[in-house]
């Protein structure tokens, strides 16, 4: 690179930028790749909260980030398959996870760049298969994170002296603001193990001294835990309490740990051969020794926080719903068209909802539960028809606009929509009801299979919802693919399920019909979600006449 004034900052912050994104690329390819056997594995790591811990780590080093996982598990605990308890767990051993990351990907594996960047362009671009072409993108990320961290190292050279230099060394002197603003760093770039490999590199060329690098890697710490509390702030109150409680675990351990370094001086008391590698060293001991002290006291901490954070009381009479509907906005099909798709996001939200609740239903079964949902069904079946009166009067001014195409196509979004919530209300809330009174339950492997592909089934409208909301082509070629991908893994599901029935289980012969029925009820609710995606990709032209272009 250049070594011109103008260029060396340029440099730095573009090589920071392919870090950055570069770390975003394999966390993605990961999460559309092997997303659905991630979440399966971290809902099945119930037992106890070492393997809770040992699930988080492998599934952080998987993805690259535990704020990702943290997502994943922010799902289940909504849906209350996974306690707070275990949930700290898990996201103990993720951040565990994440360190082990940077040390992975600041050894000398780098020198695998050239192969890794080439297997993966060409898997990514002579792959058929979509799980496939995520492999490729995850190599050419790692590729790219390698090539990245070199390119910091060659435009950091020249940087060893002067004003630069003396900024950091300044930093050395005042490890609370180098702290502040690593947290802040990592906050702003959404991704603390691109934060510490940048601050590790850093270190490694001699431009940040010892004493700021373990301040900022430190700080990154902090700037990582509040990541996700930032993306769960409008969540419900189990999820705010275990990533708050990881925040200030987190946060408050590394402000102690920074005064012991403050005390005792960081050459005693991290090892390593240089001082990159005892940055990163502290960045993995600190990790390490916060899952150890931390998971014998989850309870008490959950315990405390649940008093500090308590659920909301509960209105004596429910409010009523607000619609989206702007009937003085008919005129304007632009701005009628927005009003009826948040319309039709808001029916998903609830239906989606209405899916957790009534999977939780064959579990122990709640007649007020059932009835409330037969109340939300009422409300949706009602938002389903004032949302296609409302389209059927959106008219424009000018007469060669076409309205009608647009509005027959969100009228059948809203058909498939409201068709999903009758099958949770008609299907699966009777079917739980049945099951309670004949007094059956379904065998280990019987439940294990329903709740992985409810599962399935809950990402698919959760994916669904996000097709409405952003209208984006490739959500909604994947949307479509994973129906058919559905449709696959109900018929190896029922085959499963008739080979219990020859080996005679009494549990699998009792719950039979029940189990059966309930598969194909969750199929045709997958079914109605996938649908969202239909209208947009004939738009696009991305439809042949039953299956999608180029597939």
């Amino acid at each position: 690179m250049e070594s011109s004034p103008l260029l060396i900052p340029l440099n730095m912050a573009a090589a920071a930028a392919l870090l950055i994104w570069a770390v975003r690329l394999v966390r993605t390819g990961f999460e559309r790749a092997f997303g659905a056997h991630l979440r399966r594995w971290l809902r099945r790591s119930t037992s106890n909260r070492m393997s809770a811990a040992a699930t988080g780590a492998a599934a952080a080093i998987l993805m690259q980030s535990s704020t990702a996982v943290a997502m994943l598990l922010a799902g289940f605990m909504s849906a209350g398959a996974i306690g707070a308890v275990t949930g700290l767990a898990i996201i103990l051993g993720a951040d565990l996870g994440s360190a082990i990351v940077v040390q992975i990907l600041n050894s000398r594996i780098a020198l695998l760049t050239p192969l890794l960047l080439l297997a993966g362009v060409l898997i990514f671009l002579r792959s058929g298969r979509r799980s496939l072409r995520q492999v490729g993108r995850i190599l050419i990320g790692l590729a790219l994170i390698f090539l990245s961290l070199d390119l910091i190292r060659e435009a950091s050279a020249p940087l060893a002296g002067g004003g630069a230099q003396a900024a950091m060394v300044y930093l050395a002197g005042d490890t609370v603001t180098a702290f502040v603003i690593a947290a802040v760093f990592a906050l702003l770039v959404h991704s603390s193990v691109a934060a510490v490999l940048l601050f590790a590199t850093l270190a490694q060329q001699g431009l940040l001294p010892l004493e700021a690098a373990f301040a900022m890697i430190l700080g990154a710490n902090l700037g990582g835990a509040m990541i996700a509390v930032m993306l769960t702030l409008k969540a419900g109150n189990p999820v705010r309490r275990v990533v708050w409680t990881n925040a200030i675990l987190r946060g408050g351990g590394a402000a102690l740990a920074l005064a012991l370094l403050e005390i005792a001086g960081p050459d005693s008391l991290v090892p390593g051969g240089t001082e990159a590698q005892q940055a990163l060293n502290l960045h993995l001991g600190f990790n390490l020794v916060l899952l150890v002290a931390g998971l014998p006291l989850i309870r008490p901490l959950m315990w405390l926080v649940e008093r500090l954070l308590p659920d909301p009381a509960k209105d004596a009479a429910p409010t009523t719903a607000r619609s989206a509907l702007d009937t003085s906005v008919q005129n304007q099909p632009a701005r009628a068209f927005a009003c009826a798709q948040r319309e039709l996001v808001e029916m998903g939200n609830r239906i989606e909802v209405m899916l957790r609740e009534a999977m939780a239903l064959f579990e122990t079964f709640n007649d007020p539960t059932a009835q409330r949902l037969r109340g939300d069904m009422a409300d949706i079946a009602r938002m389903s028809l004032n949302l296609r009166v409302y389209l059927s009067g959106i008219r424009s001014s000018d007469p060669e606009e076409d309205t009608g195409s647009r509005a027959f196509a969100l009228s059948g979004v809203a058909v498939n929509l409201e068709s999903a919530g009758d099958v949770i209300v008609r299907k699966m809330v009777d079917l739980a009801r049945r099951k309670d009174a004949e007094k059956l339950s379904f065998s280990t492997e019987g439940q294990r299979e329903l709740s992985d592909f409810h599962d399935s089934v809950l990402r698919n409208a959760q994916h669904g919802i996000a097709v409405l909301m952003s209208e984006d082509v490739g959500l909604a070629r994947e949307l479509v693919e994973q129906k058919e991908k559905i449709r696959e893994m109900e018929q190896n599901l029922e085959r499963t399920h008739l080979t219990r029935l020859r080996q005679g289980l009494t549990e699998s012969i009792e719950t039979s019909a029940i189990h059966l029925e309930l598969l194909r009820a969750l199929k045709m609710i997958n079914t109605s979600f996938a649908m969202i995606a239909y209208p947009l990709l004939e738009e696009q032209g991305e439809l042949l006449e039953s299956r999608l272009a180029g597939s």
